[in-house]
């Protein structure tokens, strides 16, 4: 087939697609992306990088501004694959992240090609990620829900234009409309667990900031993209000075970046982890909590091999690759007793449930962990085992090639 990516940070979650297709040869495959091209592009995949052209209106009605840089970047998409379809590229398929407007106008320019959507999440005013955490998410006012309201526009219109859909969890897909969600199919992105693995022959880490991890140390691993309570970054936080008590050896290594947010409101004065750090100032002991920023993926797993407990904490919401590359290391899971963590996570079996708004309960969930290592050697071994079960890319990949095959030859969704 002709196949037609589109993604602003290309691959995306089309990585391994895009090599088990490259490997399979007799396809032509085209890329769209705005950043730079992927490193590690494999042969016979033509990537065209294409730019924004304006920037937002100065002044413009606050609610639509949103709205306006979906459609900018839809614009410049469409430019670029304008330009393909001039020089005679003719798609079989288009498979497309919507989710920052590129695929807004591709039905205009292809209207008898099929389109494949990854769909991640449908923002509601109830009954997912917003007013979850009343401490600082406030009931909407009538402004606050139209914002909400209006940033569903740009999904709604790329569900119009799709053929069929997909997204990674059943919780993620019900938090769309259900006229939609008959036609979204659930196939998580696949997880490599034959790279990303146990290893209890892992050497010695050194972090950023000079301290040396080893096999065995009691250590605690949280890992937010920023730091920020989208992902609980307040309830671990809160938890230290009860988790320190109950296992002072412990060292607790958070990753992510300090600064901005990926989701939800910045903080008011300065950043979410020193707003939060100030809270419980003199009632912990500094030197074993280590923030390391970023690091480097080989580094990141490696971090995973040698962590005794990992936390991972959010509200209703997209979840985190993270959680699952976590759960193929082995580690033991203290988790949100939130969706889509309970989708994943069944508490006593492959990792302990904790309420998200309590900090006490997390730090007696971890320590128990660290204090009785076979319990916690029987919930990483029954972690992997549910991600090679249920989100391997050994599993997830043939169903994914499946559906764009279907799609793509309009076994489905050809009535769109």
């Amino acid at each position: 087939m002709n196949i037609l990516f589109i993604h602003q940070n290309f691959p995306g979650q089309y990585k391994h697609i895009v090599l088990a297709l490259a490997a399979q040869g007799g396809h032509q495959l085209v890329a769209l992306g705005i950043e730079p091209a992927w490193k590690a592009l494999p042969n016979g995949v033509a990537y065209v990088q294409y730019p924004i052209q304006r920037g937002t209106t100065p002044g413009i009605q606050p609610w639509v501004q949103d709205l306006e840089t979906k459609a900018i970047r839809g614009e410049a998409c469409a430019a670029a694959a304008h330009g393909l379809k001039v020089q005679g590229f003719q798609p079989d398929l288009i498979c497309g992240h919507p989710g920052w407007g590129e695929m807004l106008f591709l039905r205009d320019l292809w209207p008898e090609v099929p389109i494949l959507t990854y769909q991640e999440f449908f923002y509601q005013l109830q009954g997912f990620d917003s007013c979850f955490d009343p401490e600082l998410q406030p009931q909407p006012d009538w402004q606050a829900a139209a914002r909400i309201r209006l940033k569903g526009v740009n999904p709604t219109l790329s569900l119009e234009a799709s053929s069929w859909c997909i997204t990674p969890t059943a919780f993620q897909r019900s938090s769309f409309p259900a006229i939609w969600q008959p036609r979204i199919s659930v196939i998580h992105d696949g997880v490599n667990t034959a790279a990303i693995q146990p290893n209890p022959e892992a050497p010695p880490l050194q972090l950023p900031d000079g301290t040396t991890l080893r096999q065995g140390d009691p250590i605690v691993t949280f890992v937010n993209r920023r730091i920020e309570p989208y992902r609980g970054c307040h309830t671990m936080i809160r938890s230290i000075p009860e988790l320190q008590r109950l296992a002072p050896e412990a060292r607790l290594v958070i990753v992510g970046e300090a600064t901005g947010v990926s989701y939800g409101s910045p903080c008011p004065n300065g950043e979410w982890k020193d707003h939060f750090l100030a809270e419980i100032e003199g009632q912990f002991d500094p030197s074993r909590v280590h923030f390391t920023g970023s690091l480097d993926y080989r580094v990141f797993i490696h971090l995973f091999q040698l962590s005794a407990a990992h936390v991972y904490l959010t509200y209703p919401f997209v979840l985190s690759w993270s959680l699952l590359e976590a759960m193929a290391c082995g580690c033991a899971v203290v988790g949100s007793a939130t969706a889509p963590v309970q989708e994943v996570i069944r508490h006593g079996h492959n990792g302990l449930l904790v309420d998200f708004f309590k900090p006490g309960d997390l730090a007696a969930a971890v320590a128990e962990l660290l204090a009785n290592r076979p319990l916690a050697q029987r919930l990483g071994t029954e972690a992997r085992q549910t991600v090679q079960t249920s989100y391997s890319l050994e599993r997830c990949l043939p169903r994914q090639l499946a559906l764009m095959s279907l799609v793509g030859n309009r076994a489905i969704g050809a009535d769109r």
